[in-house]
């Protein structure tokens, strides 16, 4: 079995809108950030009660475009607050506005050049 990533993960926070529906079938914003990004999805924080397999919409503020994603794990912390893994419904690499590392990049290729500088 393969324990490879799809896409490489960048720890990052970055301010994000997520748009959930709500019982009356209305948009309800939840202004977060994220944690990790992919061209896949990433994840998230929110307050906002939802479940595995949920549908919703993130939306990037300084770009304003929006991509629909569902939820794929969900971890509940403190105070109200979970922990949200989401999935792009298609990956969307340029979402983030951040280069992502090649896919063949390892840390060992880090420390080379930090010791070459």
């Amino acid at each position: 079995m393969s324990n490879r990533r799809r896409s490489q993960r960048v720890l990052l926070r970055i301010p994000v809108v997520v748009i959930t529906l709500g019982a009356d079938k209305q948009p309800v914003p939840e202004e977060t950030h994220t944690a990790v990004v992919s061209a896949h999805g990433g994840l998230i924080y929110l307050k906002t009660k939802v479940s595995v397999g949920q549908l919703l919409t993130i939306k990037n503020p300084a770009t304003r475009e929006e991509q629909p994603c569902r939820v794929t794990f969900l971890n509940p912390l403190q105070a109200g607050t979970s922990e949200v893994g989401i999935e792009f419904m298609k990956p969307s690499p340029t979402f983030w506005q951040v280069a992502f590392p090649p896919a063949d990049w390892t840390p060992s290729e880090l420390r080379m050049i930090g010791d070459n500088c």
